[in-house]
């Protein structure tokens, strides 16, 4: 058990959020505005083959990252199009986003790289650890939350801004009223389109940024699938945090645990089949939680109609 659970152990769960966390928080805009997204793998794994393709021509990390931003919110405006504008059922072209960012990702691979499978280079330049000053020099905060990535910390910080956003300012509110009602939001002349096609756009965004995490942050690679479901993951976990900031942070801290421990188990000779259901057992789960719970707040929501 001292091999299994120690710093280390919470120091990678702090690395592995990074991806879920971010893309948690792009479904949890698309929520907000009355669109549920489920093509965040799509995104992800769209992202994590730019931030490669722009370090590889650009050898630099901020035009990497900028560039799988970009990529994944051009996709993201697709299904923002088909959605808003052709009325296309939401979940049909999120499945149709995640087949398509697959596919895009294996054609280019082979078109630009000439490899099959994943493509490595010894000479390729990945994210830097970040020292944080203070924190570096406590003896157990520092080996946990020193020496991560910036897009870790940004995930962090993103998560506390947007619960600012939502509870503390009017364009928040404003938001949030598209979400939940867009006819009376559309009669107190309130954008409905606008905001829903900025939420996609920023979802599509972050999305971008964790898959720049999993390819440059993580690795310095890319591989076929690398984002490993993550996105579906993703929306578990902000559907677990009840797409609130906070909630989404703490759900998504869960699964990076699950993913770090299943790490972990590799490492002490567990077979890897057993250790890569980890995640998505406790993802059934969280469904099961969920369905549970939406079952009891249907039935007490008939109690007080009736």
């Amino acid at each position: 058990m001292e091999q299994l659970f120690d710093v280390s152990l919470l120091s990678s769960t702090i690395r592995m959020v990074a991806p879920i966390l971010l893309a948690a928080l792009g479904g949890m805009l698309c929520t907000r505005v009355g669109i549920f997204n489920v093509g965040l793998e799509g995104l992800i794994i769209t992202g994590a083959f730019t931030a490669v393709v722009g370090n590889y021509y650009t050898h630099n990390l901020i035009l990497a990252v900028l560039m799988a931003a970009a990529s994944s919110v051009l996709l993201s405006l697709l299904f923002g199009f088909m959605t808003i504008k052709m009325k296309a059922n939401e979940i049909v072209v999120g499945v149709a986003i995640n087949f398509l960012g697959l596919g895009l990702t294996t054609f280019f691979l082979r078109t630009i790289f000439h490899v099959k499978g994943a493509y490595y280079n010894k000479d390729m330049e990945g994210l830097p650890h970040w020292k944080i000053p203070v924190i570096d020099k406590i003896p157990f905060f520092g080996d946990v939350f020193s020496g991560h990535s910036p897009l870790v910390y940004l995930a962090i910080i993103l998560a506390i801004l947007f619960y600012i956003f939502f509870y503390k300012t009017v364009a928040g509110f404003r938001m949030l009223a598209v979400g939940f009602n867009a006819a009376a939001s559309k009669t107190v002349g309130i954008k409905v389109q606008t905001w829903q096609y900025l939420a996609i756009a920023l979802c599509g965004a972050l999305c971008g940024l964790a898959g720049a995490q999993l390819s440059l942050g993580q690795v310095t690679m890319f591989s076929e699938g690398m984002s490993s479901g993550r996105g579906f993951i993703a929306l578990v976990a902000m559907m677990l945090g009840q797409s609130h900031p906070i909630g989404v942070l703490a759900s998504s801290l869960l699964f990076g645990l699950m993913d770090a421990l299943s790490t972990r188990l590799q490492g002490l000779s567990v077979p890897t089949q057993f250790t890569m259901m980890i995640p998505f057992v406790l993802t059934l789960l969280a469904m099961f939680f969920l369905k549970d719970k939406g079952v009891d707040q249907n039935q007490s929501g008939q109690q007080s109609s009736r």
